[in-house]
């Protein structure tokens, strides 16, 4: 026992005691500098970096949405332009009053006496017809009637011989507006024979034409 004793005592001196202490010391700082800096700022970079990341998925989903929107836009302005053509193609430049002073001018280039020009009925794009179309499984659609233009329904009456007929005909095809012969009524008009003896006609024309809003 006492041999125990005195090894004990051998192993705590004084010596080994003053050396054991700063190093028991130096440890517990170290052990509250881990615990009361290192692990709050390892846990603070940490959310950092969390968020560093989210910051960064979100920028990546703002430039797809960017890119996207850049592509969207470009689509809707080719779509505008495709529009635009079409309109353009179905209802030219001229306005209702400008195509009708070009049928006198043309009229009168081919002796045709004009006794009235009669607008029966102007008929509006609006969504509600397409609709009404598409419910009546589109009979009586018309694909020429398009957002942004309307046409004109026309009935004009004159008196020209046969031949002077069909050049005013075939010159109000070639004008820029879709102009569509709906129906044609030909009388002889028996009371009336030109100098060189050729027929007068009494016509009653019916047209469609297309133009802009």
């Amino acid at each position: 026992m006492n041999n125990s004793n005195n090894k004990y005592k051998k192993l705590i001196t004084p010596e080994k005691a003053a050396s054991f202490i700063p190093v028991f010391i130096s440890s517990f700082i170290s052990i509250l500098i881990i615990n009361f800096f290192v692990v709050p700022q390892y846990k603070k970079s940490n959310e950092v970096n969390i968020e560093l990341n989210e910051l960064i998925k979100k920028k990546n989903e703002l430039d797809n949405l960017r890119s996207k929107f850049k592509i969207n836009n470009e689509k809707l302005r080719k779509l505008n332009q495709k529009k635009s053509r079409i309109i353009n193609l179905i209802s030219g430049n001229s306005n209702l009053d400008t195509l009708i002073a070009k049928f006198g001018e043309i009229g009168k280039k081919n002796n045709i006496e004009f006794v009235s020009i009669i607008p029966k009925e102007i008929i509006n794009f609006t969504e509600n017809s397409v609709e009404q179309n598409n419910s009546k499984n589109n009979l009586g659609t018309d694909p020429l009637l398009v957002k942004g233009t309307k046409k004109y329904l026309i009935e004009f009456n004159f008196k020209t011989d046969f031949r002077n007929l069909l050049s005013f005909l075939r010159e109000i095809e070639f004008q820029e507006n879709i102009i569509l012969i709906d129906d044609v009524n030909v009388k002889l008009n028996a009371n009336k024979i030109d100098p060189q003896n050729v027929p007068i006609l009494k016509i009653k024309l019916f047209m469609t034409i297309y133009g802009k809003f």
